[in-house]
């Protein structure tokens, strides 16, 4: 869950996701497939996740013919803003600074913050006074940074522009934790590739920095198309699609409160 401040358009695939071949509707999804478990591109350039999972349930419910266009994360607004897509599915939170600049639909999925630091970390939670003087790293442009900027005042903060910088440089000693999205977190520190750290905690949710939750973003006035992903959200919460997704990556419901 992420701000946005510059325009670095990098479209890296597109790519046919779903939706019924006779639909009028055709929207274009920009994702930044960089975000695992979220959204990710395979070695074969495929693009897999919850995201993906998600935009595919949803056009479905729609009826509609949906694309996804790769973009990078720092350019994702002003894409949208630019039309080079039509909507945004890339655990974007919807937050007041956001709401500046384009609309949401309601949210499709609420997770909190966490810390991960390495094994033989003497960090062992999140307690703020107890990182005083620590060296933290976040994915720049991001709720989590933002959130760091503001409430951890007594560390030394160092961002990145991607998650898999910040995992090398923790990994490697030259950073005492790390700031995400805690089930990012949770999923790389179970995987092969994150068996140096561990998570210690989640942070309390901010409403103010972190927002509502993630939601599908499109240009300011597109209410109407808004309106249709949040019914498409809503069905799919009724008619348990939304739960076979959710079940397929987590072991709680992510949709939060």
């Amino acid at each position: 869950m992420r701000l946005l401040k510059k325009f670095a358009l990098t479209a890296a695939a597109v790519m046919m996701v779903a939706g019924a071949a006779q639909a009028a509707d055709k929207i274009l999804i920009g994702t930044e497939g960089a975000y695992p478990p979220f959204n990710e591109l395979t070695s074969d350039g495929k693009l897999v996740g919850f995201d993906i999972d998600m935009a595919n349930a949803l056009c479905e419910e729609m009826k509609a013919e949906c694309e996804f266009v790769v973009q990078d994360w720092d350019g994702m607004i002003p894409a949208l803003i630019s039309g080079k897509f039509d909507a945004v599915i890339a655990s974007m939170s919807i937050t007041p600074d956001r709401l500046k600049k384009v609309d949401f639909s309601k949210k499709y999925y609420n997770t909190p913050g966490g810390l991960a630091v390495a094994k033989d970390s003497d960090i062992t939670s999140t307690d703020i006074a107890a990182l005083e003087g620590k060296v933290i790293g976040a994915q720049s442009s991001t709720t989590h940074s933002n959130f760091a900027e503001q409430k951890l005042t007594g560390v030394e903060l160092k961002l990145y522009p991607t998650t898999d910088e910040y995992k090398l440089d923790l990994e490697a000693g030259r950073l005492d934790g790390v700031v995400d999205d805690i089930v990012l977190l949770s999923d790389w520190v179970n995987s092969d590739a994150g068996a140096c750290c561990k998570v210690v905690g989640a942070f309390p949710i901010v409403p103010e920095i972190h927002g509502e939750g993630a939601g599908i973003a499109v240009r300011k006035g597109e209410t109407e198309l808004a309106d249709k992903f949040s019914a498409a959200i809503a069905a799919i919460r009724a008619n348990g699609k939304y739960k076979e997704i959710n079940d397929k990556y987590f072991t709680f419901d992510v949709y939060g409160d």
